[in-house]
């Protein structure tokens, strides 16, 4: 399979699902807070963290890689999403919610990912 269409069928996947997966938290908790987003990036940061430790172990081959890595986690994480409800957040003046968006999203998203490598590594052969 060539990247290209590895890239696409995973986005085929990981789009509507975070799209799906935002609306339904956003709904349940009703909050202006971005709830939905942070958790859809934090949630790709681990399964992204997991993969990268298959393709290092070698338990996932290139081509897995790129369909699940970049193809459905590219499409299931938004940064453009994540920085645009930042940014209403400091336009409608809530500027301590606009940070705690901003931290809880880095910190979040990176010990996810780490939690997700450490996983990876105690579950991948190699």
């Amino acid at each position: 399979m060539s990247p290209v269409l590895a890239v696409a069928l995973g986005a085929v996947v990981g789009a509507p699902l975070r799209y799906h997966l935002d609306r339904l938290v956003q709904n349940r908790i009703g909050s202006t807070f971005p709830w939905g987003t942070l958790l859809v990036n934090v949630l790709g940061c681990l399964v992204l963290g997991f993969l990268w430790s298959g393709s290092l172990t070698g338990a996932l081959g290139p081509t897995l890689y790129t369909l699940l890595g970049t193809g459905f986690c590219g499409a299931f994480t938004t940064y453009s999403t994540f920085s645009f409800e930042t940014l209403r957040l400091l336009e409608s003046g809530a500027f301590r919610s606009a940070s705690a968006n901003v931290g809880g999203s880095l910190g979040a998203g990176l010990a996810a990912a780490f939690l997700g490598f450490a996983l990876g590594h105690a579950i991948w052969p190699g």
